[in-house]
């Protein structure tokens, strides 16, 4: 079952819902509008081996797991 994430229309509020068909009815928690706008999703995936490492070049912003501290 697929979770989906929405922005009520009305309310601004951003909810996740599992959807279990396409032809259910979503309503938002905050103000129960059933007028939501479904988003598009961001996901991570494990990497083979274990190793999350960046191909890019590293990001800075200094402190750890910025890329600056040479963990990554």
């Amino acid at each position: 079952m697929p979770i989906y994430e929405y922005v009520c229309d009305d309310c601004k509020s951003q909810f996740e819902k599992i959807v279990i068909n396409r032809q259910q009815e979503i309503s938002c928690p905050t103000c129960s509008s059933k007028r939501a706008t479904i988003q598009l999703s961001v996901f991570s995936s494990a990497v083979a081996g274990g190793s999350a490492k960046s191909s890019g070049p590293p990001s800075g912003g200094g402190g750890c797991c910025g890329g600056g501290c040479g963990c990554h």
